[in-house]
């Protein structure tokens, strides 16, 4: 299968497994939706460990801590999110990754006195990007849904350090599934202690047994075809088809959630995704030898 198709199948699964996320947000909350996700891509990567015979044990454990802290509890924040919102909006939040991580360059370079060297389309990329989170919050989320809308656009900015952490994970030689194994480690342990903390377990019904499955089954193999796509694809090519995923969540929430349609919602939506192209084009003139992400 080619990068192309690997990276659409790829924002396909993740927007199928939001709709999950969503339905199960009835029954589960966040921690528990964590903790079951994880625990079958422990299973599956653990299974692929095994398979391809590389050994769990890493001379960088305190990477593997951090980037597996920052990802997992953007991954609580955004299935939170997610039951909350419009799936579009829940979607679109989280992928303003890209944004932030250009303000993250732009950040060292002020703090390094290097503004000289700042570009100013990326300033422009991020200023947009913001801009375009305020036109899809403003009409497409009700007041007492704030709290979600800030608690998504939090869940973005955590999804872009564990990207920065899986770039510099890569850049050492780790493997990719090695680190998605830990992520699903984390996962586990935290989503196990978050869901005993507010509350304890519920007891499962056939439905939503069902829905946890899909859950993990569906993340699980978004990440590995959108790893596939990375490792065999043009890294700005591949990255710009990977913002189809806000495309399809909103088609979802339309038809399966009735969720509100405005016109500056989704200029708002086309602005984010222009900026975080733009931002990913922009990084890459700077440092070509970053790769694409292996989880969130």
């Amino acid at each position: 299968m080619s990068p192309a198709l690997l990276m659409i199948g790829a924002a396909l699964l993740f927007s199928l497994m939001a709709v999950a996320v969503k339905y199960a947000s009835a029954d589960y909350r966040a921690g528990e939706i964590v903790l079951y996700r994880s625990l079958v891509g422990l299973v599956l990567m653990g299974g692929v460990l095994r398979a391809r015979r590389i050994s769990w044990r890493t001379p960088v454990p305190a990477m593997h801590l951090w980037r597996s802290l920052s990802g997992t509890v953007a991954l609580v924040l955004w299935f939170y999110a997610i039951g909350g919102l419009p799936l579009g909006t829940a979607m679109t939040l989280n992928y303003m990754s890209s944004v932030w991580i250009a303000m993250f360059l732009m950040g060292g370079a002020l703090l390094m006195n290097a503004t000289r060297g700042l570009d100013g389309r990326l300033v422009l990329a991020v200023l947009a990007g913001f801009a375009g989170v305020a036109m899809v919050l403003r009409p497409t989320i009700e007041q007492d849904q704030l709290w979600h809308g800030l608690v998504g656009l939090l869940s973005g900015l955590l999804a872009a350090v564990a990207y920065l952490q899986v770039t510099a994970l890569g850049r050492i030689g780790e493997p990719g599934e090695r680190t998605v194994f830990y992520f699903s480690l984390a996962g586990v342990v935290a989503g196990l202690a978050i869901a005993l903390a507010d509350g304890g377990l519920h007891m499962h019904t056939l439905r939503g047994a069902g829905l946890l499955l899909a859950i993990g089954v569906l993340a699980t193999a978004a990440q590995w075809m959108m790893t596939l796509a990375y490792a065999t694809g043009a890294t700005l090519g591949i990255a710009t088809l990977n913002y189809l995923g806000i495309a399809f969540g909103f088609a979802f929430g339309v038809w399966l959630f009735d969720d509100p349609v405005t016109l500056m919602a989704l200029a708002g939506m086309v602005l984010i995704v222009g900026a975080g192209i733009a931002a990913t084009f922009l990084r890459q003139r700077t440092a070509p030898a970053d790769a694409g992400p292996t989880e969130t």
